[in-house]
């Protein structure tokens, strides 16, 4: 058995890390292989015996399994540069957080090829769980993949035969959950701002006292600082889901604005160097807000 991953991010990296473990064979791809960013991607792979490939083509051939992980305004073209070289009744399982109506495209492209497509929904974050994150399994092909996944470490259920019940379970659950990392941020850098802090956290302890809002906060903070560009993409996805249905998305239009916005500043640098010391790990998100606050008077003044 051979597992091709295209994408090699943090969840790229991560399932790598685990299929090896169990003595899989692992080939890789990603765009920024192709750019100076590329040099930690090769660092982390070496070790591990993952083999990089030129191209997303080269990187599928002969694969039994295709994994597509990367960001979701490319899922569909990924599809479109893989299908064409996978192995007849390879399976190609789609990680990516896309609008149902991309994943039913992208798996007319695998299927016309002759591969077997499957839609995957993660359903939470992926690194406290690896490969092991609860994952929703649609498509027709998606009750012959399971044993696969099953025997390779996955947790996968299978959700729905039709294509897209899975995605939109994931996309309903993003409305939330991105929302609500895009609202914390928003309402604890304008509590910062004014100094009433202390009072809106004890406010909302008061009212849900089941969660740890410091703990939260920090957490939302450093997940954002640090993926929001995905984020931001996922949630653009969510929109189109939501129009889908016939409605104005109106919180995930506001969520995907926010989330990128806090990625062009963490480009800028305003969260610290990526990769050193000091990016987006503070235990206190106080400390990520003045950050924010500090850049947005820089910008007015």
């Amino acid at each position: 058995m051979s597992v091709a991953l295209i994408g090699y991010g943090e969840v790229g990296r991560i399932l790598a890390e685990d299929l090896r473990a169990r003595g899989v064979a692992v080939s890789a791809y990603d765009l920024k292989l192709d750019t100076p960013h590329g040099q930690p991607l090769r660092e982390h792979a070496a070790p591990l015996g993952v083999v990089l490939a030129a191209s997303a083509a080269a990187t599928v051939h002969g694969a039994t399994l295709v994994i597509s992980a990367v960001t979701a305004s490319q899922a569909v073209a990924v599809a479109e540069a893989v299908a064409p070289a996978m192995a007849k009744d390879a399976f190609f399982l789609d990680f990516n957080s896309a609008s149902p109506g991309a994943k039913i495209r992208a798996a007319e492209i695998v299927h016309a090829a002759g591969g077997r497509y499957v839609e995957g929904a993660v359903m939470t974050s992926v690194p406290p769980y690896r490969s092991r994150v609860p994952l929703l399994l649609g498509g027709p092909h998606a009750g012959a993949l399971k044993p696969m996944l099953d025997e390779l470490g996955f947790a996968p259920k299978v959700h729905s035969a039709e294509l897209g019940k899975a995605s939109a379970s994931k996309m309903c659950r993003s409305i939330v959950i991105k929302g609500l990392e895009a609202m914390l941020i928003e309402s604890f850098t304008t509590a910062r701002h004014h100094g009433v802090e202390d009072a809106v956290i004890a406010s909302l302890q008061e009212t849900f006292p089941g969660l740890d809002w410091e703990k939260q906060a920090s957490y939302f903070f450093q997940r954002v600082i640090e993926h929001g560009r995905r984020r931001s993409e996922e949630v653009r996805e969510v929109a189109v889901t939501v129009r889908e249905a016939g409605l104005e998305p109106f919180s995930a239009a506001g969520t995907a604005e926010r989330q990128a916005h806090i990625a062009d500043l963490a480009d800028a640098g305003v969260f610290g160097t990526r990769g050193q010391p000091g990016f987006a790990r503070s235990a206190d998100w106080r400390t990520e807000s003045d950050r924010l606050l500090a850049a947005l008077k820089d910008t007015k003044t």
